[in-house]
């Protein structure tokens, strides 16, 4: 008996490395672009684009994502007609050949407007590959996993997009301070996106390997393979209730909570607090260090208590912590009202002299570096526009603080309020691919839980930081206003899914 059960823990093991290993690697190459939308937009758009630089790239970075609704149709309807294996090894291809490619890009100074129009094109390659590999994965582990014990193996897929968050922000983390500020945001940028290429040679070697699912080759023996994957899935009634009921009362909540705590506070530390490059990235470094274990915790505890509260629970929690842990994130970091009583220091000024972008006009820009009593540093820049004809305008003045570095108690409880969301993000994440297994018939689950979990994840969750971001910038808003959008999805979601969601623990749903 130990004998038997220590080979189908040998065996699902496997199965759970491989899966993961391809799934991290994906989720690594669909999000080095999130994590480089500044830098990104830079090389994208003219030089004068302003904010609007950023809202774009973050609109290309968000069509990737409204995109992997129709890759889980396509993929999903591959993936129940001829397995598993053979379809999330064709979106390896893609995502990981797309991510190379966008690494080649020229700039918008080489190649002009081609250069996003490129890079979109890419982005929606990637988004359809992605929109088929994940329901592969989870499919696959859940039809390997024994009974009792589905919402524990499943988890380890949940941990693969956390994890290839992790990995893009280090390699970017390490590239940026091997190479220097200048040239990583002049070409080295690049360097995370080329090294993809290896990763993914060494998952397609190992998926090669990979059999096929057993529960899907029993099937496929028994001539049982759904005909028509995408009639099934949405044209029966009741196959389709339980479509709407994942995606409106499970996934659409998941996802806003994801891309919360996960993007939405990278991008809302670094571009409205204004920390410093590396710091809003260490800070989520050592966020998801301490936070993915509870991907398993909760994937594990499902499997006793069932999937429902411990999803709806991460988003209530969420709808009522944001705007007070985000409103710390403000007040932490508001340094121009803590220099006017806890200045200690100021470098002397740096003063750069130059022209506007396209323009006749003089730019001086004078930087002071300040240091306050608390630890915290910061440059305050004031760039001063200049016109051609000095009589006719008066000279446009702007001051910007940049490169916040915290304090070292402030530092620790962002960290600690970052590890808190992503501790939402564990569990409504960790249940959720055992609760979408468990929802469909195995001759159509491919299918029929893709849909509603990239539409979740990709539709309602990708679009939060572009969303967000946008509100924000709206003329009133003011920096919490984004907020409303995860909150209220995420609100919507709970209610819906308190409502019709079973709360359903680890069922034998594999015949």
């Amino acid at each position: 008996m130990r004998s038997t059960e220590s080979n189908v823990t040998q065996s699902i093991t496997q199965v759970i490395a491989a899966s993961s290993l391809g799934t991290l690697i994906e989720w690594y190459d669909f999000y080095i672009f999130g994590s480089l939308a500044v830098i990104i937009g830079q090389q994208l758009f003219p030089s004068d684009a302003g904010a609007s630089a950023l809202i774009n790239t973050l609109a290309i970075f968000a069509a990737g994502f409204i995109v992997r609704p129709f890759g889980a149709l396509v993929f999903g309807r591959l993936g129940d007609l001829i397995g598993r294996k053979y379809t999330f090894l064709l979106t390896l291809v893609l995502m990981g050949g797309s991510t190379f490619l966008i690494g080649l890009i020229p700039s918008y100074s080489s190649i002009g407007y081609a250069a996003p129009i490129l890079v979109l094109i890419l982005r929606l390659v990637q988004g359809l590959a992605l929109g088929g590999e994940y329901g592969g994965a989870a499919t696959y582990v859940a039809e390997h996993a024994p009974v009792g014990k589905r919402g524990f193996f499943t988890s380890w897929i949940q941990t693969t997009a956390t994890l290839g968050l992790f990995l893009s922000l280090g390699v970017i983390v390490l590239t940026k301070n091997l190479l220097g500020a200048k040239a990583f945001a002049d070409w080295g940028w690049r360097i995370p996106f080329l090294m993809s290429i290896l990763l993914v040679g060494v998952s397609i070697y190992i998926r090669m390997k990979m059999h096929e699912s057993p529960v899907f080759s029993k099937l496929k023996a028994e001539g049982k393979v759904s005909a028509n994957p995408l009639k099934e899935s949405f044209q029966k009634k009741a196959n389709f209730k339980m479509v709407l009921v994942a995606l409106f009362g499970a996934t659409m909540g998941q996802g806003v909570v994801w891309y919360t705590g996960q993007f939405y506070a990278q991008s809302f530390l670094e571009n409205t607090c204004k920390l410093d490059f590396n710091e809003s990235r260490y800070i989520l470094l050592w966020a998801i260090v301490f936070a993915t274990p509870f991907f398993v915790i909760f994937g594990s505890w499902s499997d006793k208590v069932g999937r429902k509260w411990i999803m709806l629970t991460g988003m209530l929690l969420g709808v009522l912590c944001y705007r007070p842990i985000y409103q710390y994130f403000l007040d932490a970091t508001n340094v121009k009202e803590m220099q006017k009583t806890m200045l200690q220091s100021a470098s002397e000024p740096v003063v750069e002299r130059g022209l506007v972008a396209g323009k006749p006009d003089s730019l001086i820009t004078t930087t002071v570096s300040k240091t306050l009593t608390n630890g915290m540093t910061f440059k305050e820049s004031t760039v001063e526009i200049i016109p051609e004809d000095v009589l006719a305008e008066v000279p446009a003045v702007e001051t910007v603080i940049r490169d916040v570095t915290l304090s070292s108690s402030s530092y620790l409880m962002i960290i600690a309020l970052v590890f808190f969301q992503i501790v939402l993000v564990t569990m409504v994440y960790g249940p959720i691919a055992a609760f979408l297994v468990e929802l469909f018939p195995t001759q159509i689950r491919y299918t029929s839980m893709s849909l509603p979990y990239h539409i979740g994840n990709g539709v309602f969750g990708g679009l939060v930081p572009f969303i967000a971001t946008l509100i924000a910038s709206f003329q009133g808003s003011t920096p919490l206003s984004g907020l409303s959008y995860p909150i209220g999805v995420a609100a919507l979601s709970f209610v819906i899914g308190a409502i019709y969601i079973d709360n359903r623990r680890d069922e034998n749903v594999m015949d």
